[in-house]
């Protein structure tokens, strides 16, 4: 790859002047550096900021490889931390890397490779989600809402609302109930391309549902509405450097080798 471009979260105080670190180093070693207004014509676009900013790059760029570079704090898609940026450059010079696709979800025409999030929002009323799998009824559930995540999304909310990690190449899809009001009530895990039917079976003192794709407001399910959410037709593509190994970004993520490991 030679022509790339720079994806910033200009929240962070740092960013600019990292960015312009790390164009100057690009150009220095041999890359095209497009400005913004050519960035669709790029090979790749370099991430600065956490995973909120990889997220918002994948839509404004869909379907180029993006290589995250973390300003954020916790950063599972925005894997390269400080110390390595030069290197990480270095290596989309060289074509050193692979492309990971990473599978996404489609909800009312809108893509999401983390998650498509059925909320209750400002209301204090849980509700009553039914969901059913390629047509069969799964279960009810009586809670705060839902989240289907993908392998990518499952470390995000999901995994806060305690659904398990999903790697990237597990071909799985997660599905986990949000602060669920009965003990039974646990995620699961479906096939990536399983064809998902969430209605919104009634909600006490409210009629709809708010539903979320990677964070944004897509629309609302009305209650007796079914909703559908299944694979995208299309993949995510990400930029993984040699040795990348999920097991060691989530030890480091998670604090998984406590210190009193040996």
């Amino acid at each position: 790859m030679q022509r790339i471009s720079f994806h910033v979260n200009s929240d962070k105080p740092e960013a600019g002047a990292v960015r312009a670190r790390l164009a100057g180093f690009a150009r220095e070693i041999g890359l095209d550096v497009l400005d913004d207004a050519r960035a669709d014509e790029c090979e790749a676009i370099i991430v600065l900021g956490g995973d909120g900013t990889m997220l918002s790059a994948v839509h404004r760029f869909p379907g180029i490889p993006l290589l995250g570079l973390n300003l954020g704090s916790l950063g599972y898609l925005a894997g390269v931390e400080a110390p390595h940026f030069e290197d990480a450059l270095r290596a989309v010079r060289d074509d050193a890397f692979t492309i990971s696709r990473r599978t996404a979800l489609s909800v009312k025409g809108r893509t999401a490779l983390n998650d498509v999030v059925f909320s209750r929002g400002n209301s204090g009323q849980a509700a009553i989600i039914a969901l059913s799998v390629d047509g069969c009824a799964a279960t009810r559930f009586f809670a705060d809402g839902l989240v289907i995540a993908t392998p990518t999304g499952s470390t995000a909310y999901s995994l806060a609302a305690g659904g398990p990690i999903l790697l990237p190449d597990s071909r799985s899809v997660v599905v986990t109930p949000v602060c669920p009001h009965a003990l039974s009530s646990r995620p699961f895990v479906v096939r990536e391309d399983s064809r998902l039917s969430v209605r919104l079976v009634a909600r006490p003192g409210a009629e709809t549902l708010d539903i979320f794709a990677d964070g944004e407001a897509v629309a609302q399910v009305h209650e007796g509405e079914e909703v559908i959410v299944e694979k995208a037709s299309v993949t995510v593509p990400l930029v993984e450097l040699p040795g990348a190994d999920p097991f060691e970004v989530l030890s480091r993520k998670l604090g998984w080798a406590g210190s009193s490991i040996r």
